[in-house]
C-alpha cells in the first residue's frame, strides 16, 4: 500500500512540474522565416489550377466606369472566360482569352470580334490596362511572388497577427510591401510605393475561405493609381480545382464575325 501511495505521490509531483513549465506561445511556433513564407505563399497560388466564380464586378477607368454581374472561369495557365450580365440576368457579352488569341462576343449586337492577343486587346475587352497573367491573378485574388522566391526582403516585420515584407528596388526607386496573416497565411495586402511613400499600385483582399488549404478572398480591390484605374471583385460563389476539360465559347450561326 505504501508503494502505491509513494508512486501516486511521485506521479502527481511530476505532473505538477510539467504544468509549471511555461508553454511556448502559439505565435512563436507559427512564425516562419521569410524564405519559407514566400515559398508557401507562391505554392498556394500555384495549387489553384482551375477557378470558377460569379458575383459583381466594378470597374473605374478612363475608358469605362460601371458595374455588373459576371461569371469567370480560369483554366491555368492560359485561358480566361468571362460573361457579363445586365439587369434581370440579361446576357450582355462573353469573352474567351488565351495567351495567343481572343474572341469577344457582343450578345446584344450579335457581333463577335476575333484575333490574336496582342498589346492593347485586354484593355479593349476588359477596359483595364493589365497583362494576361495579372488579369488571371486579379480574378483569382492572388499575387504572383515568383520573382521573390530567391530574394530576401529588405525589411521583415512580424507580430502575433501578421507578417510584413518589404522589397526595395533602388534602380526604379520603388518598394513592394506585402502583408500576410500569420493564422492561415492569407495575403491580404500589397502596395507598390515610390521612395516618397506615394502609393502607385495597391491590392486589398478580404473575406477569405479555405479551398484545399488555400485561402481565397471573396472580395478584392485593385487600384492602379498610375493609370487611374481600379477594379473591385465581390464573389457570391467560388469553385476551385473542379475538372474543366475544355473552355469554349459557342457563337450563334448568324453572328457577324469581325477579325481584329
Amino acid at each position: 500500500m505504501k508503494k502505491v501511495i509513494i508512486s501516486l505521490a511521485l506521479l502527481f509531483f511530476l505532473i505538477s512540474l510539467i504544468s509549471c513549465v511555461p508553454s511556448k506561445p502559439v505565435s512563436e511556433e507559427q512564425i516562419l522565416p521569410a524564405d519559407r513564407l514566400i515559398k508557401k505563399l507562391e505554392a498556394n497560388r500555384r495549387k489553384i489550377k482551375t477557378f470558377k466564380g460569379n458575383g459583381v464586378l466594378s470597374i473605374d477607368s478612363p475608358a469605362f466606369s460601371g458595374k455588373g454581374s459576371f461569371e469567370v472561369l480560369l483554366k491555368k495557365p492560359d485561358t480566361i472566360k468571362v460573361a457579363i450580365y445586365g439587369p434581370f440576368g440579361i446576357d450582355l457579352a462573353q469573352a474567351i482569352v488565351t495567351k495567343n488569341e481572343f474572341t469577344f462576343f457582343d450578345v446584344m449586337k450579335n457581333r463577335a470580334f476575333q484575333g490574336t492577343n496582342k498589346k492593347g486587346i485586354l484593355k479593349e475587352i476588359f477596359k483595364m490596362d493589365l497583362e494576361f497573367d495579372d488579369l488571371m491573378d486579379a480574378f483569382a485574388g492572388a499575387v504572383n511572388l515568383t520573382d521573390k522566391l530567391r530574394n530576401e526582403p529588405d525589411i521583415y516585420n512580424v507580430d502575433e497577427n501578421e507578417y510584413e515584407l518589404t522589397y526595395i528596388d533602388s534602380l526604379r526607386e520603388k518598394k513592394s510591401i506585402y502583408k500576410v496573416k500569420v493564422d492561415g497565411l492569407a495575403l491580404f495586402g500589397y502596395q507598390l510605393k515610390n521612395f516618397s511613400d506615394n502609393i502607385l499600385f495597391e491590392g486589398e483582399y478580404r473575406e477569405f475561405r479555405d479551398f484545399e488549404s488555400v485561402p481565397v478572398p471573396y472580395k478584392s480591390s485593385i487600384t492602379d493609381k498610375i493609370n487611374s484605374q481600379s477594379i473591385e471583385i465581390d464573389y457570391r460563389n467560388i469553385e476551385v480545382n473542379q475538372e474543366i476539360r475544355k473552355v469554349t465559347l459557342i457563337l450563334p450561326t448568324d453572328v457577324k464575325i469581325i477579325k481584329w
